[in-house]
């Protein structure tokens, strides 16, 4: 039976880039550039509560990492650095080596280095402290929102909460749109360019983990501003035009979490160079309502101008 260090050394050694002192220590040595700031956060998956316990570890090795780039991509940092630490029901090597290669994999596509962690045995629990960089003062908060703001929307949210529906059984989806949904579920995409382009033009922004309007209510309350969403300008085409009905499209779209996609706000006067933003990195970028001067007051508006009130909440472990 492999030790614990046996198990480090064999699957989550590898060579940092920008580490002075990496894996193997009692604590990594960093050493952020001249005039940059870190940004850190630190999120957990639990089996059974954030995934399926069979859920293919290369692409929930993949995930462990990319929900945490995810968290600095919402604030225009560059990823750097992680540690992870694993609880586990017992030494599966087989399995271990799988979720590594998915790790790595995107620890490589974002460039992070992971400079240490730990493990243990107990419930399969996956949890990642995440640091990266970004020039002092250019950090894009929740709290930056001024009424009259663009609220912007990236790429196609919904497409994991589809992707989940279908596999609790409670619909089929078509086979391409069914592929969609479920890599968006198991490897969704940090916007890390995404963020880094919008420094200076976004006024607030976050990611979309808990559903969309769940989410924008965290910026209305850091931000002290309300907001009136469009109903109309939501991105639903993309998901009615394979046969979703319409009613469940906008429920994906507006409550379905795990999208990992960015929400902000922007002044008007940004339009043209946010558009410029989408066309460079092929992104859409869906502009879906306006913030108002009414903290905390969330108005939807259909398409023939009556306003409802939000029925749908964003996900909450407690409630």
């Amino acid at each position: 039976m492999p030790s614990e260090f046996d198990l480090i050394r064999r699957h989550f050694t590898r060579a940092a880039v920008h580490t002075d002192l990496a894996v193997g220590d009692d604590a990594a040595l960093l050493r952020p550039r001249a005039g940059m700031q870190l940004a850190v956060s630190t999120d957990m998956l639990v089996a059974g509560t954030h995934f399926f316990p069979d859920t293919d570890a290369n692409a929930l090795g993949w995930k462990t990492l990319a929900v945490n780039v995810s968290d600095l991509a919402a604030m225009g940092a560059e990823p750097r650095w992680a540690t992870l630490a694993l609880a586990l029901p017992a030494a599966d090597e087989d399995w271990l080596a799988a979720f590594a290669d998915g790790f790595f994999a995107c620890a490589m596509r974002y460039g992070v280095d992971l400079v240490g962690g730990d493990t243990t045995r107990g419930p399969l629990t996956l949890s990642v402290t995440i640091a990266g960089e970004l020039p002092v003062g250019d950090a894009i908060t929740r709290a930056g929102a001024t009424p009259g703001d663009d609220i912007w929307i990236s790429g196609q949210p919904g497409l994991a909460a589809l992707g989940l529906a279908e596999l609790r059984g409670q619909l089929a989806l078509p086979g391409s749109l069914r592929d969609r949904c479920l890599a968006a579920l198991h490897r969704p995409v940090p916007r890390v360019e995404l963020g880094l382009a919008l420094r200076g033009l976004a006024s607030a922004m976050l990611d979309v983990s808990d559903g969309l309007l769940g989410d924008l209510g965290h910026i209305l309350e850091r931000s002290d501003v309300g907001a009136q969403v469009e109903l109309d300008a939501l991105p639903l085409p993309p998901l009615t035009q394979h046969g979703i009905d319409p009613v469940l499209a906008r429920r994906c779209v507006l409550a379905g979490g795990d999208d990992y996609e960015l929400l902000f706000t922007a002044p008007p006067a940004q339009r043209d160079a946010i558009a410029a933003v989408a066309e460079h990195l092929a992104l859409p970028l869906s502009r879906i309502g306006t913030t108002t001067a009414t903290p905390g007051e969330l108005l939807l508006r259909e398409s023939d101008g009556r306003f409802i009130p939000p029925l749908l909440g964003g996900y909450d472990h407690f409630a």
